[in-house]
This record gives structure tokens, C-alpha cells and sequence, in this order.
């Protein structure tokens, strides 16, 4: 009979391969199309199966390596998080993409006991700036980089 060693590590690999099943679950109610012209179901196909392989390698280290027990659940952080992504949804239009960046990494960031502003103020930036550089140069979506009162 098969024990599990590591739960955190088990547990993990349940949940990419749960991931994955939705992903190929959704990306069904597309067209597949071809490697050469990728149709709208060839992303979340091959996304699903990628975690679907790396669900299953992670979950059957937790049973062959002894490993971490899942810790208690913390809530704080969670409502930490899904809230500044909330805000950043609400926000993004009307401070601009750079400061609706910055302001969701600082807030998230402070879901953690080792928050250190500075630190995620940096970080904020910099993704801030990849933000813009991938989502609204690279891809042009019609985001506004800038708060609307600097326009």
C-alpha cells in the first residue's frame, strides 16, 4: 500500500493535476487547430497537459520522498491577496497599468509575516515596468499606462 510521504508536496501535485483536467475541460469548447495556425483550444490544451505532467512527477515525489506537512491554512493572507487583486480589477483604469501595478505587488506582498516595503516597492516597479513593456507595448491593449488626471 502506497503511503504518502510529503503532503505538501502530494497535495501540490493533486492540485496542478486538478488544474490541468479543467484547463483541457475548457480549452475543449475550442478549436484545436494546427502547431503552424494555433486555434483558441491549443493553449489551454497543451497548458493542461504540461500540468498534468508536472502534477503527476510532483505528486509522486510526496509518495517516494519523505517531505513537509501541509501547514494550517492562513486565511489573513488570502484575503490579503484575492483583495488587492480585486482593488487592482477596480482600480486599473483609472490609475493606469504602472501605478495600479505597483499599488497590487505592495499590497499583496504585505500578506506575508516578512513584508518589507521597500523591497516590494522595488519589485513593484520592476513589474510595473514589465507590465507595461508586455501588456500594453508588446500586446497593445487599450489599457491607459497613466493615471487619468495626468492625462
Amino acid at each position: 500500500m502506497l503511503s504518502i510521504r510529503s503532503p505538501k508536496d502530494f497535495w501540490a501535485g493533486i492540485l496542478f493535476i486538478g488544474l490541468g483536467i479543467f484547463a483541457i475541460a475548457i480549452g475543449s469548447n475550442y478549436h484545436l487547430g494546427t502547431a503552424a495556425r494555433m486555434g483558441p483550444g491549443y493553449f489551454p490544451r497543451i497548458l493542461g497537459i504540461l500540468l498534468i505532467v508536472l502534477g503527476a512527477v510532483i505528486a509522486i515525489g510526496g509518495l517516494r520522498v519523505r517531505g513537509e506537512r501541509v501547514p494550517p491554512w492562513n486565511w489573513r493572507a488570502t484575503f490579503v491577496v484575492l483583495g488587492s487583486v480585486i482593488a487592482f480589477g477596480y482600480i486599473v483604469e483609472k490609475v493606469g497599468v504602472a501605478v495600479g501595478t505597483v499599488f497590487l505587488i505592495v499590497a499583496a506582498s504585505a500578506a506575508s509575516h516578512e513584508f518589507r516595503f521597500w523591497e516590494s516597492l522595488v519589485a513593484g516597479v520592476l513589474l510595473s515596468l514589465l507590465a507595461v513593456g508586455v501588456f500594453v507595448e508588446a500586446l497593445g491593449l487599450q489599457l491607459p499606462i497613466w493615471p487619468q488626471f495626468l492625462h
